[in-house]
């Protein structure tokens, strides 16, 4: 993945994998609203709006990443969005343990999306470049 050269196939391989993932994920926030309840901290206000204003976002950036001319920025948002998801995070290792679902998340698993977020992160970074 480091090769950012726009032709490589692995490239857009990865490209459209970390795309076509922001876009489902997006899709779940309004197929699965519920779930995300459970993981909103209380002081968030607006939880239903902010939960369908992130699902818009991840599939807007998602799109962002398939075409040359807004990849980079597409990139920059969604590490923005990355970094301001970081209290939903946080909020799930204070909050831990808890039933999300069928899915008990434990504090090992609150602690696991940490390092997963930084991947992330990279992961985007890397379609910074021109």
């Amino acid at each position: 993945m480091q090769n950012t050269d726009n032709t490589s196939l692995a490239f857009k391989i990865s490209l459209w994998i970390y795309a076509l993932f922001y876009i489902a994920a997006g899709f779940n926030h309004f197929l699965s609203t519920q779930g995300y309840y459970a993981i909103m901290p209380e002081w968030l206000p607006a939880h239903k709006f902010l939960i369908y204003l992130s699902g818009i976002s991840e599939i807007t950036f998602g799109i962002m990443l398939l075409f040359s001319p807004t990849r980079k920025l597409g990139a920059w948002l969604i590490i923005l969005m990355l970094l301001a998801f970081m209290p939903v995070h946080i909020y799930m290792i204070q909050k831990a343990p808890f039933m999300l679902k069928s899915i008990e998340i434990t504090p090992l698993i609150a602690w696991i999306r940490i390092p997963f977020q930084a991947f992330f992160i990279w992961w985007a970074w890397v379609y910074t470049k021109k």
